[in-house]
């Protein structure tokens, strides 16, 4: 199947769904069956997109069966499973509740590696700083940098010296010679 013939109406519901698309898989398979239906061989197209030629010859198929420019779609997966269980969210909860020096850390206040360590000290699960990161901007946790904020020193005044005279206003008290 090097060849596909598309009609007119097919190629505009393609390139219709190419423009509107923001899916770069779906965009990427709709322009692999435009290219081949425009006699683009494979092989350079498969080259051009990055994908193996065999890749190409499934989209083709798949199109091919209906004429659906929606069959190029990717079906949905499930993906690796979540670590947050329900255990797991609520010690982040119940821990973020408490100070962390109150569990017996030498903080003060939260860290991401922190959180990581005390996860996996209690779950056994390594949590990566992205996961947990995103977990708390779920929970709407807003990270600030702690910063030392000093009171103004009171006798400020006494430890600053007058400044000298100005250069230009002190030669002209001075007498020739």
């Amino acid at each position: 199947m090097d060849r596909l013939t598309l009609t007119a109406w097919q190629r505009r519901c393609l390139e219709r769904q190419l423009k509107t698309t923001p899916d770069a898989r779906l965009y990427r398979r709709t322009l692999a069956v435009l290219e081949v239906g425009r006699g683009k061989p494979i092989a350079a197209l498969a080259g051009t997109l990055g994908v193996t030629p065999r890749s190409i010859y499934y989209w083709i198929a798949h199109y091919a069966q209906d004429h659906d420019p929606t069959a190029l779609r990717d079906d949905d997966r499930s993906g690796r499973p979540s670590l947050w269980t329900l255990k797991a969210k609520g010690l982040l909860g119940k821990s973020l509740g408490q100070s962390p020096h109150d569990l017996g850390y030498a903080a003060v206040q939260w860290t991401v590696p922190l959180l990581q360590e005390h996860l996996r000290q209690c779950l056994g699960l390594r949590f990566s700083d992205d996961t947990v990161r995103r977990e708390l901007q779920r929970r709407r946790y807003v990270w600030k940098r702690s910063r030392y904020v000093l009171d103004p020193d009171p006798e400020l005044e006494k430890k600053t010296t007058d400044s000298p005279p100005h250069p230009a206003f002190a030669a002209s008290d001075r007498s020739a010679g």
